[in-house]
């Protein structure tokens, strides 16, 4: 019935003991036990989605006329950015996405510090160093520049009788930006690493303009005002300013991932609270648990023995799934835990295709070997088709939430698109293997009426 039985088990038990490792695991650590020096760790805490554990969810618009063509590629790089930026903060499972073509879903599970965010991903972040001569402006106030002047002459705090003040260079010259203390260690400062060309401008107007006050400004709001006491050349200098570790971090964060391409807006923003986020939890698994256990029954008792086969089957393709899940880190919502029942429900569709294949050849007067040879053979065809079907529609689904940013159809479709490449596993492999072995251990003297025939 099969060949290399015994290698069949050993693979079959040696995956179910690594998934229920994996599974009854909050982090693996493999240690060395000459040494005690830790050679691999894995975290394999489970990651819940928004919808399961709370958080914040926001939604994004290009600040722009309607009547304004926005390119794509500067929707992909104000994504990235924003991407940088949060995850620079800290903010851990975030999913960043580009939804049509001027708006942009954030989602920030498990995020408490909402403010933060929000302020952090629709700043433009357009860095200034700008001339102003003798005036050194008082730090917090708004100032216009020449650079981009027809955007900013109506900038919030300014009047076009306002004197405009030229920008020597931007942002853009910036090639690396970190924070440190200052040589006393009481204060923090933000230092910076200019390009060739920067290093060139800024090196020509501090040797021009000595005593004379450079301002830093970011999105025409000042952020200091030092004075060039001398020239400055080697591209490198520092930003100085009341920060505190946070402020100079967020002003760092801002500098080193550049400027937005466009400018953003929030259209809308939605927390969920992690109450409300554990309930949908445990409904979904009490659920899932309740239809697992309708299914398990009807199996037992219209297939019988097959059916106790099924349903050791199923659990092992449970555990295996669940595990992949946590070893990879992918992101359980809601949707994507419907999408994981409905790859369980076609995990029994394949059992049920082979067990009536069987059962057909049964009634024909097979021995028991024929009749789980023949199963498998000519019930294969209608599982490849039904289940390369589903993976294809998974594959379309995944586009579609991947190009409109739907979250919730893209974690459905990952999910069921896993669960049924397992299943295909568990159904061909598994089932076929454990029915073997219980054929060889017990003997049935009616095979009519343990086949529910």
């Amino acid at each position: 019935m099969i060949r290399n039985l015994t290698t069949r088990i050993i693979l079959i038990v040696l995956i179910l003991i690594l998934a229920l490792w994996v599974d009854f695991s909050s982090e693996i650590n493999v240690i060395n036990p000459v040494t005690d020096e830790t050679l691999f760790t894995h975290d394999l805490a489970p990651r819940l989605g928004l919808d399961l554990q709370g958080g914040l969810q926001v939604l994004l618009e290009a600040d722009v006329p309607a009547e304004t063509e926005i390119d794509s590629a500067q929707m992909e790089i104000a994504r990235e950015i924003v991407q940088q930026r949060t995850d620079a903060l800290g903010v851990n499972e975030n999913v960043i996405q580009v939804a049509g073509d001027r708006r942009i879903v954030g989602e920030f599970p498990g995020l408490e510090d909402t403010e933060s965010v929000l302020e952090i991903i629709q700043q433009t972040g357009l860095l200034e160093f700008v001339d102003t001569g003798d005036v050194a402006p008082e730090e917090g106030s708004t100032i216009l520049t020449d650079f981009n002047a027809a955007s900013t002459a109506t900038a919030e705090g300014t009047t076009p009788e306002d004197t405009v003040y030229h920008t020597i260079m931007t942002g853009a010259e910036l090639e690396s930006v970190a924070v440190s203390t200052d040589t006393l260690g009481t204060s923090y400062v933000i230092n910076f690493v200019l390009t060739s060309d920067g290093a060139e401008i800024f090196a020509d107007h501090t040797a021009a303009n000595t005593k004379k006050f450079l301002t830093i400004v970011l999105d025409k709001q000042v952020i200091s005002s030092p004075v060039i006491n001398e020239p400055i050349s080697g591209g490198q200098g520092s930003i100085s300013g009341n920060f505190t570790y946070e402020s100079a971090n967020a002003f760092a964060i801002q500098l080193r991932y550049g400027s937005l391409p466009i400018p953003l807006k929030i259209v809308e923003t939605r927390i969920i609270g992690p109450t409300l986020g554990a309930d949908s939890l445990n409904k979904s698994l009490m659920a899932g648990l309740i239809g697992m256990v309708i299914v398990a029954l009807f199996m037992i008792i219209y297939y019988r023995m097959p059916g106790v086969v099924a349903v050791l089957s199923i659990l092992i393709y449970a555990a295996t799934a669940f595990a992949v899940f946590k070893w990879f880190h992918f992101t359980l919502t809601l949707p994507g835990i419907a999408g994981f029942l409905l790859s369980t429900g076609a995990a029994l569709d394949a059992n049920i295709l082979i067990f009536e294949r069987m059962k057909e050849e049964l009634r024909n007067g097979r021995n028991i070997s024929q009749t789980v040879d023949q199963g498998w053979s000519r019930a294969w065809p209608s599982i490849r088709d039904s289940n390369l079907s589903a993976i294809i529609t998974s594959l379309i689904l995944f586009w579609f939430g991947s190009t409109f940013g739907a979250t919730i159809v893209k974690g459905f479709s990952l999910t069921l698109a896993l669960g049924v490449l397992i299943s295909l596993f568990t159904a061909i492999y598994v089932t076929r293997t454990l029915l073997v072995i219980f054929l060889k251990s017990f003997k049935f003297d009616n095979l009519e009426r343990w086949f529910g025939i």
